[in-house]
C-alpha cells in the first residue's frame, strides 16, 4: 500500500475537522426496501429516457424500463419487482419531468454467487463483452457526475492507467467508505473488469488518510487475489493513500497527485492515457458483468441533523423523505435538506417545520444532508484573492463572477471560465459570503454552450 505525502494538486481546503465524517463511518450498510419508488426518466439534467412500460405492466426487478434518449444517458431498469402504478411528471430538485413510478409487490432477494465470496477467473470475458455489459447494466458514474460509465472505455485508445476514486473527499459522506470496507472482495473483482475494460496495465485505488480500515482491507484483499492461481489476477493493483484535502476526490486534481500528470485545459483523462471511476461504479461492475444485475440500486448516507444517522442500501427511486424518516427524522425544525454532500450537492428543500416536497434517489444520489439553515447577505467583495489561493483549476473566481454580473461572456472566457469544477472551495473560503461558486458554474456553462455553438456553425 503507497502513501505519498508530498505530491498534490494546487489549492484546496480543509472545510472539516473530521467530526462530520465520525456520524456514519462505523454505521453499516442497512438495506431499506420501499413500497413505490418514482424512477426519473432523467438520472442526471439532461440525460432523458423514452419509458418501454405503461400503467399497469408487470415488471420484474432488473427488467429494461427505459433506453436511452440523449448521448449522455445510460438505459433504466426496474428496481424492484411489482406493478406499474403510473408514468407521470414530478419536480425533483427544481426541475420537472416524467417518472415511472412502481409498487413493490415482491420482497427482494439478495444474489448468492462466487464473484461475491472469492476472486473471479476472468480469462473467459472480453473487453468487448465488459464494455457491452456495462453499456447494456445502466451502469453510470456513481460519483455525483452519472455520466454512462461505458462510453469512457469504448474508445479505441487504450489506456495506461486506471484510476479507482475512493477519496469520498466531500464532507459527511461515508457511503463509499462503508462500501470499500464491507464489499471490498466484489468491488476488487469490479476494478479488475474495469481495468481490462480499458486496457490499463496498472491500477490504483485511490483514498484519502481519513480511510485507513478500508484501505488495509482493500490491500489484504488484492493480495489474496493476486495469490488465488488466476492468472489475469497477477496485472499490477495497488492502494495509494494521500492526504486528506478537498476536493482530492475531482478527476483532474486526483490524476495530479497520484501520477503527476495534467490533463491539458480542455481535455479528458484519456488524453494522459488515463480512465477515472468511481468505487461504487466498480462496485455495480462486477453486479452487471458477473452477476447479470443491472445498476437499480446504490448506498446512500443520511446524516447531519437526524436523529440516527447512516448508510442505507435503496432501490434507485426511494423517496428521500422515506429515508429521513428511517433515520428518525430531523432533529431541528430550521434545516436545509441537501441531495449529496455539503460543497457540491443541490439544495432541495428549506425546512421550517413544514411538509416540503423532496427528491428521489438517482443513481449519482450518494447522500441526503440536513444542515442547520442559517441565512446571510452577500458583501461587496475585498479582493483577498482567498478564492483565487484555493483554486484547484487555477481561476480566479473573483474576477469571472464580476465578468458574469455584467453578463460579459467573452471576458468569462478569456479567463478560462469553462475550466471550473464547480467544487465550492471560493464560496467556502470568502469572507463576504459572495455566490461566487453559483455565478461561476454558470459561467462555465454558458462559456461551454457557446463553445458547442461555435463549433456547430464550423462544420
Amino acid at each position: 500500500m503507497g502513501r505519498k505525502q508530498n505530491l498534490t494538486f494546487p489549492g484546496g481546503i480543509h472545510p472539516t475537522d473530521g467530526s462530520d465524517k465520525e456520524l456514519t463511518a462505523n454505521a453499516a450498510i442497512r438495506p431499506y426496501w420501499p413500497h413505490t419508488v418514482t424512477i426519473l426518466s432523467e438520472q442526471t439534467p439532461g440525460a432523458a429516457c423514452r419509458f418501454l412500460v405503461k400503467p399497469g405492466d408487470r415488471v420484474k426487478e432488473g427488467q429494461l424500463i427505459g433506453e436511452p434518449a440523449a448521448f449522455t444517458a445510460a438505459p433504466l431498469h426496474a428496481s424492484v419487482t411489482g406493478s406499474v402504478l403510473s408514468i407521470k411528471e414530478v419536480e425533483n430538485l427544481g426541475r420537472r419531468g416524467l417518472a415511472c413510478i412502481l409498487r413493490r409487490e415482491e420482497p427482494h432477494t439478495e444474489p448468492d454467487a462466487p464473484y461475491l465470496r472469492e476472486p473471479a477467473d476472468l480469462n473467459g470475458i472480453s473487453r468487448e463483452e465488459i464494455i457491452r455489459g456495462i453499456r447494456e447494466g445502466g451502469l453510470t458514474g456513481m460519483g455525483g457526475a452519472g455520466f454512462p460509465t461505458f462510453r469512457k472505455y469504448e474508445g479505441d485508445r487504450p489506456a495506461e492507467t486506471l484510476l479507482i476514486n475512493g477519496a469520498e473527499c466531500e464532507p459527511y459522506l461515508t457511503c463509499d467508505y462503508r462500501l470499500m470496507l464491507e464489499e471490498s472482495l466484489p468491488l476488487i473483482n469490479g476494478v479488475r473488469l474495469l481495468k481490462k475494460a480499458a486496457g490499463a496495465r496498472k491500477a490504483y485505488i485511490c483514498l484519502e488518510d481519513n480511510k485507513l480500515p478500508a484501505a488495509r482491507r482493500l490491500q489484504n484483499v488484492i493480495e489474496q487475489t493476486a495469490a488465488s492461481g488466476i492468472p489475469d489476477a497477477e496485472g499490477h493493483l495497488e492502494v495509494k493513500v494521500f492526504p486528506t484535502r478537498y476536493p482530492q476526490g475531482g478527476e483532474r486534481q486526483l490524476i495530479q497527485t497520484a501520477l503527476s500528470l495534467e490533463v491539458p485545459m480542455g481535455g479528458l483523462p484519456l488524453d494522459v492515457g488515463v480512465v477515472v471511476s468511481n468505487a461504487a461504479t466498480a462496485r455495480a461492475a462486477a453486479d452487471i458483468v458477473l452477476g447479470g444485475i443491472p445498476l437499480t440500486r446504490r448506498v446512500v448516507t443520511v446524516t447531519g441533523q437526524v436523529e440516527r444517522p447512516g448508510n442505507y442500501l435503496v432501490p434507485i427511486g426511494t423517496s428521500a423523505e422515506d429515508l429521513l424518516r428511517l433515520s428518525g427524522g430531523l432533529k431541528a425544525q430550521n434545516c436545509r435538506i441537501i441531495a449529496g454532500g455539503p460543497m457540491t450537492g443541490s439544495c432541495a428543500a428549506s425546512r421550517r417545520g413544514g411538509k416540503d416536497g423532496l427528491f428521489y434517489v438517482t443513481k449519482s444520489t450518494s447522500g441526503i444532508l440536513a444542515l442547520p439553515d442559517t441565512a446571510y447577505e452577500e458583501q461587496p467583495c475585498i479582493r483577498c484573492l482567498g478564492c483565487e489561493r484555493v483554486c484547484p483549476a487555477g481561476l480566479v473566481p473573483y474576477q469571472i463572477d464580476f465578468a458574469c454580473l455584467e453578463k460579459d461572456f467573452d471576458l468569462c472566457e478569456r479567463l478560462y471560465a469553462g475550466e471550473c469544477i464547480a467544487c465550492g472551495c471560493c464560496s467556502y473560503i470568502c469572507p463576504a459570503r459572495r455566490e461566487l461558486t453559483l455565478r461561476t458554474r454558470l459561467a462555465r456553462d454558458t462559456v461551454k454552450q457557446r463553445q458547442r455553438e461555435r463549433k456547430a456553425e464550423n462544420t
